[in-house]
């Protein structure tokens, strides 16, 4: 009889499940979305290097000119490889220094990194053409170079065409031997920016008043010891340097635990979003279902009054509500989750994950609206008296 009852009025029906439609749907819109985000953040963060350990000099109680001498050194990064080598999977240095060079006609400002044959492993960078740097060409004070993707093609259009060009770095002459670009991107907050330039950190020392390598990277073995790598790294700086000298020396895990948390907050602000409009829809059904028992008073005095108990009105009338909610609820799964599957479909490798578990509580909220917003019309169908039902009009 609910079922006949809403079939009557089909545009009510579908009209007052839209808003449960939409509700369900932005649940499971948003839960979604999260994930994917923080998946995605996660994932980021991971392959950048989620086993690496920064370090840089922070300052310390001495002069100036005195400082100097307590700038992490070429040395320094030798000596956290020796003494990490069974704890460590890479462990690398970097210079930075500045020079002008004519790209497509003009003098620009190009960033120069000096680093060693570690570099490119302990910053995840992916070989585009040629090769990196190796051992021989930082013992040997080799003048070879690595350009950065969109330098190489700025200078020769392609990466391939950069392979064997030379290009003038303060004065002296290097050889182009590869090209590459970061695995990741790290958006410029790392050394690496769009054009740069990476020699061996042997030849940039040649020209470079004073020696700084910053930051230093190190690449843990397991991400269960980086903690532990992160505290003998700081012990090591120290011990290596005046007392007084502070470094920085810190690792990813609590960027990590951060973006968790950023996703965890966000997620809820936004499922609390989505359960204000679920609640609103609530709202809609019980007053479409009070208009309907005022409607259809004299059908339930009838009913009534031929031997029907309240509480079969109380039923008929709660299965209404509820089956409009449930109705409205399925929907709005069916086209939550409808997105991600044709994007699994259509291009398998960009998996968007699907919450069981919000698919489970979109519907339990559904059937709940029904029941709770059902109860109240449900409530004033029961209660009217025969007699009267039958006489209104």
């Amino acid at each position: 009889m609910g079922v006949q009852a809403l079939r009557s009025n089909k545009s009510r029906t579908l009209l007052t499940a839209l808003g449960l439609l939409i509700g369900n749907a932005s649940v499971i819109w948003v839960v979604t979305i999260s994930l994917s985000s923080r998946d995605y953040i996660i994932d980021q963060i991971q392959r950048i290097g989620s086993n690496m350990v920064y370090a840089a000099y922070a300052g310390g109680n001495s002069t100036e000119a005195d400082s100097v001498g307590d700038f992490i050194k070429v040395a320094d990064v030798e000596a956290v490889r020796n003494q990490l080598a069974n704890r460590v999977t890479a462990v690398s240095g970097v210079m930075i220094s500045q020079d002008r060079m004519r790209v497509e006609g003009r003098q620009e400002d190009i960033s120069i990194i000096g680093s060693d044959e570690y570099y490119a492993k302990v910053r995840n960078l992916d070989q585009l053409a040629g090769r990196f740097i190796d051992a021989g060409d930082i013992a040997n004070r080799n003048r070879v170079a690595m350009l950065t993707e969109k330098l190489a093609r700025r200078l020769y259009g392609s990466q391939s065409r950069a392979i064997g060009e030379r290009i003038k770095l303060q004065g002296l002459e290097f050889d182009v031997v590869g090209t590459f670009k970061e695995r990741t991107q790290s958006f410029g907050l790392s050394e690496l920016h769009d054009e740069n330039v990476v020699i061996p950190v042997t030849v940039l020392q040649l020209f470079t008043r004073t020696e700084r390598v910053d930051p230093l990277y190190i690449s843990a073995k397991t991400p269960e010891d980086v903690p532990a790598v992160t505290h003998i790294v700081r012990t090591i700086l120290e011990s290596r340097h005046r007392p007084g000298a502070r470094y920085n020396v810190d690792n990813l895990a609590s960027i990590l635990d951060t973006a968790r948390v950023v996703a965890a907050l966000l997620t809820g602000v936004l499922i609390i979003v989505s359960g204000i409009a679920l609640f609103i829809s609530g709202i809609g059904i019980m007053n479409i279902m009070l208009v309907t028992v005022t409607e259809r008073t004299r059908e339930i005095g009838l009913r009534l009054a031929v031997g029907a108990s309240k509480r079969d009105v109380l039923e008929q009338f709660l299965a209404e509500a509820v089956l409009i909610s449930l109705v409205g609820g399925v929907a709005g799964i069916v086209l939550g989750i409808s997105p991600a599957l044709i994007l699994r479909f259509f291009v398998p490798e960009f998996a968007i994950p699907i919450s069981v578990l919000s698919i489970a509580i979109a519907f339990s909220v559904s059937l709940l609206v029904g029941l709770v917003f059902g109860l109240l019309p449900a409530k004033r169908a029961a209660r009217l008296n025969p007699t009267e039902a039958l006489r209104y009009e």
